[in-house]
């Protein structure tokens, strides 16, 4: 029986799509793919994430191989905050499963200064009984020891958490881990899916 719900955020609670925000602030194409790969799809961003570099670390690695000047890679990492925002129609079951009885978790791979700025920006983070940070803990999904790290704080059993994120193997490696995933694949309306699964179990 399912009494905890495990959350990741981006692209599950808060949008988080660089492509999508650069072309709707009118950047050339290709100074949007050099973004993109540069920045986002960066060894350093999943370093900042993992806990091992700071922002500031992160900007001069990249401005030491980027054709982007680094003001520019400083620029596009203070624009982070701005492209995350809620994806309300999914955020909108965060107090329906509250209501039901369900503890509420979050399981992300998130920068530390990003996490203290949107829980600080977002109401919805109430609902939530706990969580774990990957930059907090040093571990990033889909790393068993996070999803085993999240178990051992708050005392919880495997078989009693229903896991959602919008990537495969991140779900995969909870399932590994003992409990029932979904994967959203970016979906900004779970609510027939979740509703299905936890009918379910």
């Amino acid at each position: 029986m399912i009494k905890n719900i495990i959350f990741d955020l981006g692209n599950v609670l808060l949008n988080f799509r660089p492509a999508e925000f650069l072309e709707k602030k009118n950047y050339p194409e290709d100074i949007r793919t050099t973004i993109l790969t540069d920045i986002f799809e960066s060894k350093e961003w999943l370093m900042i994430d993992n806990g091992d570099l700071t922002i500031s670390e992160a900007i001069d690695s990249i401005a030491r191989r980027s054709s982007l000047p680094k003001e520019e890679i400083a620029r596009i990492f203070d624009l982070r905050i701005e492209l995350m925002f809620p994806l309300d129609r999914n955020v909108k079951l965060l107090p329906e499963l509250k209501k039901r009885g369900f503890k509420l978790y979050i399981l992300s791979n998130f920068s530390l200064d990003g996490f203290e700025a949107v829980n600080s920006l977002y109401s919805f983070f109430r609902y939530f009984d706990g969580g774990v940070i990957s930059s907090k803990v040093k571990l990033c999904k889909p790393d068993r020891r996070i999803y085993e790290t999240l178990m051992k704080k708050y005392s919880l059993i495997p078989e009693e958490c229903f896991f959602i994120d919008d990537i495969e193997t991140n779900v995969r490696a909870a399932e590994l881990a003992g409990m029932k995933g979904l994967v959203t694949y970016g979906s900004q309306d779970i609510f027939k899916e979740v509703e299905e699964q936890l009918t379910l179990s």
